[in-house]
């Protein structure tokens, strides 16, 4: 069997060998991933835990990324396109290409709320990232890099359960710094090769959101 880390193949053969590998690791598709150093369990785990996104940009603010001597500062917030809120082929790709952008915000910044609002209650793999994404994010932590990069979208569109419905998005990740409250690297992840990930998304009320987000299976 092929690998359906592309989207070369068939669509069935890719989604049935979907694992339930959930996206445990703050950089959803690479490396990186454990609770900031130093951090008990109540503070990785606890949405109060302190944090300083950088603010909503004006439009004469000067966005400056993050680098080994500080965060990010007035990130871009991503903008919902138009084609991703309706209920179509396009919108639904159009939405996990949105999806992604808001978690390369919540990286770089440390504001969860966009990837929210556009995630269910009942996507694990999305709160496990808001507590390590969180976690980096106090204490005068920050992650530097990061971004996700798209390369290709697809879905055939045909309802998995009620207004639920499969995509496929290949896509890798920049590489990542993690920098502690002194100011120090504690690590970094390279740039990876690009890898499949799997989302079911649902529709309703004029919107989606992301239900669950998970590796494809590597065929041996």
């Amino acid at each position: 069997m092929t690998s359906c880390s592309s989207f070369s193949g068939s669509w069935r053969a890719c989604a049935v060998a979907a694992v339930s590998l959930s996206l445990m690791s703050v950089s959803a598709c690479t490396g990186g991933g454990a609770p900031p150093p130093d951090s008990s369990p109540s503070e990785s785990q606890s949405p109060a835990a302190s944090f300083a996104p950088s603010a909503t940009p004006t439009s004469s603010a000067v966005y400056k990324p993050a680098d080994a001597s500080g965060r990010a500062q007035n990130v871009p917030v991503p903008v919902l396109p138009e084609a991703a809120k309706a209920e179509t082929k396009e919108g639904l790709e159009a939405f996990a290409r949105y999806w992604y952008a808001t978690l390369s915000y919540a990286y770089e910044t440390g504001d969860i709320e966009p990837l929210e609002l556009v995630s269910s209650s009942k996507c694990v793999s999305c709160g496990r990232v808001k507590e390590v994404v969180q976690g980096w994010h106090s204490e005068g932590r920050w992650l530097a890099g990061g971004k996700m990069v798209v390369e290709g979208v697809q879905t055939n569109f045909i309802e998995t359960g009620p207004a639920e419905y499969q995509v496929l998005i290949q896509v890798y990740q920049d590489a990542l710094s993690y920098y502690r409250g002194d100011k120090t690297l504690d690590e970094k992840t390279e740039t990876g090769p690009a890898t499949g990930d799997i989302m079911i998304a649902s529709y309703g009320g004029g919107a989606w959101k992301a239900v669950t987000v998970e590796h494809l299976a590597k065929g041996g």
